[in-house]
């Protein structure tokens, strides 16, 4: 995977991705770091790859989620404290008028 300035292929185009050219993922980076995901298309049924594309980005978001949680050892909860911890956090916002929707 290769990375390419956003700028750059604001201004260049197609251009900048040179001779690779729809050839697996760009990584475009803008000041702050990667920024987006440049995938080629395969040729077919797009609904079903953009689902896919989806899927792979909740299942890695999940697991940064996952990690995070064991990293704050709370991968031993229990439901009961998991919906305690839920409620708790609705109680505190609506105390705070704050809706979450």
């Amino acid at each position: 995977m290769r990375q390419l300035p956003l700028r750059e292929f604001r201004t260049r185009g197609l251009k900048a991705l040179g001779p690779d050219e729809g050839q697996g993922v760009v990584i475009l980076c803008n000041r702050q770091g990667p920024a987006f995901f440049l995938v080629t298309v395969q040729p077919g049924d797009l609904e079903a790859q953009g689902r896919e594309l989806l899927r792979a980005q909740a299942k890695a978001s999940l697991r940064a989620w996952q990690l995070r949680a064991k990293a704050l050892g709370l991968e031993q909860m229990t439901d009961e404290e998991i919906d305690a911890e839920v409620k708790a956090s609705r109680a505190e916002r609506r105390a705070s008028g704050k809706s979450g929707s």
